[in-house]
Formats: structure tokens, C-alpha cells, sequence
């Protein structure tokens, strides 16, 4: 998914000072970013006063929207350098096209996972026969410096595994939750998971003391870490140091638990791109609009879409807070 934002502000990252050795409850609020022709989003990372977690430096919320009548997603080609994109539904289709000839339709509860590494381009649309209801998060993680220039490729997994119990049901994304583990390929320590709670759920999940987590809301209302009610759309920062997270939800409910070990490296994210420098930002801007690095996205009717100015300011990389 793109960053459709015509005067995207650069987002400077990574580093480890600011992430919190101790238990936080930091409850964040999504930013309103139109997406697309019919599609509004609520921007949780980066956000104000949080900008990764573990890897994952990018989150959107967007739904339950009612698309019966609409054309849904409608996100032409676009570029990506140094990352990975995780397309994650729970209503609705998104149909994925991108330069390596890609062509997927992710369902429901699937897992599409594109590693631009070097430079990729791809679009994401709602098919034009679709269901009433479009909800999902569009998530993006970092890659190393080891591993950002790596080819790019795309993975479609039907098929996640799933850790059950205490009136939880965890399907795994990415990485590992209680023995269940994700096909999708991770270049860092990084957790996600789709977690559906039961009505009356009390449960206690075993996580990662060395990794920072957070939770957003999808649907119900879930009370984490025996204190805290998250809505849907909103993100609730916990920070390292436990060994299990308590949930509990009275009448069921979803959300996705993202986590990882927090990202060393200091990196500058702006428009669709993750880099290290400056210099790098503003070559890839000017392959996409002229060169043929990202490739062509074959299928797709419609014109790609132009990059926006860079600010006229060098953007430089820095700590992982505001």
C-alpha cells in the first residue's frame, strides 16, 4: 500500500535509545490519511510520538468500510525500496499486481508479504466484483542495511498457523507465537499475530521479554495488560520487559499484536521509501519518475502515481521518537 499523502513529511528512525527497558501503556490515536478513490485510513505508525516497533515502522487502519456501491481500493502502481509490505484483511479481497508479474488476490485472514529490498512497484485494488465490507491494516517493516539491497519478491500465504487456547485463537503472521510459526520470510526478530478472542476471554500470552510489542484494535473492545480498553483503530504501545500480556475481552473481539526486537538502525523514511541517507531518497525519487529501476506493473488501468517534491531540506536520520 502507498503513502498518498501529496506533502509526506520525512519520518526519521530507529536506534535504540528511546525504546523503554521497563513496561509502558501508551495509548496512541491514528492520524485521518485519505487512500486511494473511497478509502480512509487511520495512520498509527509513524505517529506523533512513536515512530517503530521492532521493525514495523508503518501501520494503517482502515475500516469496516461498506464498499458495496463504491470501487473500494483503488491504489495504482507505486515504488518501494528498502522494505516489506504485509497486506492483512479481515473482510473484504485486495487484488496485488507488481513489476515481478505478481498477480494474487488476498483474502480474508491471508498473508501477503512483498520484500521490496533493491526497488519494486506494485498496485492493490479491490477486485470489480466485491463484497460489502473492505477492513484490513496495511503494515510495513524496515529491513537491515545487511539486507535492503536483496531482490525483491512477493509471497501469498493461505495457509498461517495457529496457537489456540485460553479462549484465544493466535494466527501467526509473522514470526513465532507459542511453537506456531509463520512461513513469511523475516529478516530481524519480529513477531505479528491476529489475535480473535472468545467472549468472556481472560487469557495470558507468553511473549518475548526482549522485545517491544504493541496492539491494535480491530474489532470489539480488548482490555491488554489488565488495564487498558482498545478500540478499534487505535494502537496501544507496551514497550519491553514482560513475559506475558494479559487479555481480556467480555464480548470478544480482534486485535493484531506486533512486536519485535527493537531496530538498531538509525533510518529515514519518507513517501514509499526506507533509506539511510538523503542522497538515497532522492535517487530513488528520480528513478521512479524516469528510470526503469521499479520495473513495470502490467494489468492495472491506470497511470502510476507521480512521486511528490522531496523538501528542499537534506533529511537526516535520527533516534526513534519525536
Amino acid at each position: 500500500m502507498s503513502n498518498l499523502d501529496l506533502k509526506p513529511e520525512p519520518t526519521l528512525c530507529g536506534g535504540r535509545e528511546e525504546v523503554s527497558a521497563q513496561p509502558v501503556r501508551e495509548l496512541l490515536t491514528g492520524k485521518v490519511v485519505p487512500l486511494g478513490e473511497s478509502t480512509v485510513v487511520r495512520r498509527l505508525l509513524p505517529n506523533l510520538g512513536r515512530r517503530m516497533v521492532g521493525a514495523w515502522c508503518f501501520v494503517d487502519h482502515y475500516g469496516p468500510d461498506d464498499i458495496e456501491r463504491e470501487p473500494g481500493m483503488q491504489v495504482a502502481p507505486h515504488p518501494h525500496i528498502g522494505l516489506q509490505t504485509v497486506s492483512w484483511l479481515h473482510d473484504g479481497l485486495v487484488e496485488h499486481r507488481d513489476s515481478l508479474g505478481s498477480l494474487a488476490t488476498v483474502r480474508p485472514r491471508e498473508l501477503g508479504l512483498m520484500t521490496a529490498g533493491r526497488g519494486i512497484s506494485h498496485s492493490e485494488q479491490s477486485p470489480k466484483q466485491h463484497g460489502r465490507w473492505l477492513h484490513g491494516a496495511q503494515l510495513w517493516v524496515a529491513l537491515p542495511d545487511g539486507d535492503r539491497q536483496a531482490e525483491p519478491a512477493f509471497e501469498h500465504h493461505p495457509d498461517l498457523p495457529e496457537a489456540v487456547g485460553q479462549g484465544v485463537n493466535a494466527r501467526v503472521i509473522l514470526g513465532e507465537v507459542d511453537g506456531a510459526r509463520s512461513p513469511g520470510r523475516t529478516f530481524t526478530p519480529i513477531v505479528g499475530a491476529d489475535l480473535t478472542l472468545t467472549p468472556g476471554a481472560d487469557a495470558r500470552l507468553p511473549v518475548e521479554p526482549d522485545f517491544e510489542y504493541a496492539v491494535l484494535g480491530m474489532k470489539g473492545t480488548v482490555v491488554v495488560d489488565g488495564a487498558v480498553p482498545v478500540e478499534p483503530g487505535a494502537m496501544l504501545y507496551l514497550g519491553c520487559g514482560r513475559r506475558e500480556l494479559a487479555l481480556r475481552a467480555e464480548g470478544g473481539g480482534s486485535v493484531l499484536l506486533l512486536g519485535g526486537e527493537p531496530f538498531e538502525e538509525k533510518l529515514v523514511m519518507w513517501w514509499n521509501f526506507v533509506a539511510r541517507t538523503d542522497a538515497e531518497i532522492r535517487q530513488a525519487r528520480e528513478d521512479w519518475m524516469g528510470g526503469d529501476r521499479f520495473g513495470r506493473v502490467r494489468g492495472f488501468d491506470g497511470a502510476p502515481i507521480p512521486a511528490p517534491p522531496v523538501p528542499p531540506t537534506p533529511l537526516k536520520s535520527r533516534g526513534r521518537v519525536r
